[in-house]
């Protein structure tokens, strides 16, 4: 049975340690603290054979490259996050419970009037019309190299960080939302065929373990960030997407170029102002 790690092993470059250091690595793409059997892995994975393969490891999905992987013991099948990613880092995440903090961009996206609208067309019609939603959303959180966080009830979250999307993740973020929104048909004449609005925040979050390694356990992320993000999607109106400053300087935009808002959101003292992009033909 597992366990988990005590303050000695963390302090003394253990297992939780090296998965500590791992997963930084990953989420940020800043590879310096890497101990030379993992370098040593990852470029034996680059000369493995194979069309595709993990963006982080280099390890191969397919083909000679990825039989060897499995007989090598170092298989671990597609990440839940993003499928360009394997799920070797995910695994070591949860099994030592740890977890870091990241400079990333948040999107969260929400359908609007959802309680409504399952109440109108009934709850096998409401799945397949939901069902769509993520299948879009989900594909363009992929394509613009996110991870993808959770899709619950009527909500997508997807976190760009520098380690997967780059540097210029505010900006691939925001894109992302517009490509949403164009997709759900908000840039279309005749309306989208379900109404969304989206929230895009830029700060520090921790990303890692919650629950148990023992029972039950995930990846999230928390922190006022995560908050800000969520509660930004959800004060967005239909074919709205609300963009913080802080995203905004960090894409380089020009903020001046959209309508200003500022909301009064919960936990703030003052009102946050935020700009509002709208998608078009």
């Amino acid at each position: 049975m597992s366990r988990q790690p005590n303050e000695k092993e963390k302090l003394s470059g253990g297992p939780a340690e090296k998965a500590s250091i791992l997963w930084h690595s990953y989420l940020t793409g800043d590879h310096s603290r890497l101990d030379a059997p993992t370098r040593a892995v990852r470029n034996l994975f680059k000369r493995l054979p194979s069309a595709n393969r993990c963006r982080v490891c280099n390890a191969p999905f397919a083909g000679l490259g990825s039989i060897l992987v499995s007989l090598l013991g170092f298989g671990a099948g597609r990440s839940n996050f993003n499928p360009s990613l394997c799920g070797r880092c995910e695994i070591l995440v949860k099994r030592h419970q740890v977890g870091t903090e990241v400079q990333l961009t948040l999107l969260f996206a929400d359908v609007r009037g959802s309680t409504a609208l399952a109440e109108e067309i009934g709850a096998s019609s409401f799945h397949h019309l939901i069902n769509r939603f993520y299948i879009a959303s989900t594909e363009i959180l992929v394509q613009t190299h996110a991870l993808i966080e959770k899709m619950i009830g009527d909500e997508v979250a997807g976190l760009y960080v520098p380690g997967i999307a780059g540097e210029d993740h505010a900006r691939i973020a925001v894109n992302a939302a517009q490509a949403l929104l164009k997709a759900t048909g908000h840039a279309d004449s005749n309306g989208p065929w379900i109404k969304v609005g989206a929230g895009v925040h830029t700060g520090t979050a921790y990303v890692g373990a919650v629950g148990s390694s023992q029972s039950v356990s995930d990846i999230t992320v928390l922190g006022d960030t995560a908050n800000t993000a969520a509660r930004l999607a959800s004060q967005a109106g239909a074919g709205e997407i609300l963009v913080s400053e802080e995203t905004c300087y960090a894409a380089g935009f020009d903020s001046n170029d959209w309508e200003t808002r500022l909301l009064q959101l919960k936990g703030r003292s003052q009102a946050m102002p935020v700009r509002v992009i709208r998608v078009s033909e």
